[in-house]
């Protein structure tokens, strides 16, 4: 029995020092982080932002490539039947947790096919509203809804985006009853809230903040549960009175479903160890972004709680794509 329990022992020993070893030399080959979208966008330069620090530390070419199609999806489907070896992963953003909902026939489950890895970025958002419009505050916004059934709209850049359903997030959670507007892209529906067409809109802060500054639009709070950094003076909606208000734009790296945990938890600490740089904080602040700091478990956790949020939203306000 003693023999048994020895031999069980070195052999147990041994394979944890095979995968301590296999971590330790990952990556020995160039690797590639697909975004599944366009070039140019956020996503696409957080990613080439990511890489070329990762590919210092890791001594390998690491290589962003975009593979764009249905917000996402097309990728991530072949993401999920790739070889979970670690050199082909996929940085992308909300649209991964917020897809299950919209999309009913995916030919992959976003909570078993793949390995969330790193949240790389967060980039909270600003509830606006036109100057027209007779409030100060996030309550004052909710008591103008109440009291005039059918006056408020808000805007967004298209049906089952970010700001649409932090929309009916926001909508859900107060009671307050919005019309929704889609427009396609944000640029228009931002344009239409500077001239008083809509009167609210959710909105990254980088692409308002400037009006904000000049008053061109009020911006009554922050998306995120802790006050953001470029605008510390204004109040989340949580401090506001919307408790437990959260519905932040984020960025990911995942990985295919089965990968080694060795790899994994080093790929975490890599990306958090760079994350955590000035060079990087500063270069992500251009983006109006904030670099990410969960561990892996908690990272994985979180993304599975997002898409259950962003089901139940969608679900709730009958989101249906056009």
């Amino acid at each position: 029995m003693k023999s048994g329990f020895v031999k069980w022992s070195i052999g147990f020993v041994a394979a944890l020092s095979i995968g301590a070893t296999f971590a330790q030399s990952f990556p020995t080959q160039a690797v590639k982080i697909v975004v599944p979208f366009p070039a140019g966008g956020t996503t696409d330069i957080l990613a080439r932002q990511l890489a070329a620090e990762l590919g210092q530390k890791w001594s390998v070419p690491v290589i962003v490539d975009n593979k764009a199609g249905a917000s996402g999806t097309i990728f991530s489907e072949q993401l999920a039947r790739t070889a979970p070896d670690g050199y082909t992963l996929m940085l992308t953003a909300t649209h991964h947790v917020i897809n299950p909902g919209l999309y009913k026939n995916l030919r992959y489950d976003t909570k078993t096919s793949f390995t969330p890895l790193a949240q790389v970025a967060v980039v909270p958002s600003l509830l606006l509203v036109n100057p027209a419009v007779p409030v100060k505050n996030v309550q004052e916004l909710i008591q103008y809804g109440k009291d005039n059934p059918g006056k408020l709209s808000f805007g967004s850049a298209g049906t089952g985006g970010g700001n649409h359903l932090a929309g009916e997030l926001f909508k859900s959670m107060t009671g307050v009853q919005m019309v929704h507007v889609p427009y396609k892209g944000a640029a228009p529906a931002l344009n239409d809230l500077l001239g008083g067409t809509i009167p609210v809109m959710f909105d990254s802060i980088t692409g308002v903040i400037q009006h904000v500054k000049a008053g061109k639009l009020k911006a009554l709070g922050v998306t995120s549960l802790k006050r953001s950094v470029a605008v510390p003076d204004i109040p989340t909606l949580d401090e506001a009175g919307v408790k437990g208000f959260e519905a932040n734009s984020w960025f990911g790296l995942y990985g295919p479903a089965h990968m080694k945990p060795e790899v994994v938890d080093k790929i975490n600490a890599d990306v958090r160890e760079v994350l955590s740089t000035p060079k990087m904080k500063s270069l992500f602040s251009e983006q109006g972004a904030e670099p990410g700091t969960m561990t892996q478990p908690a990272f994985a956790a979180f993304v599975n709680t997002e898409i259950d949020k962003w089901s139940k939203v969608i679900s709730t306000a009958n989101v249906k794509l056009d």
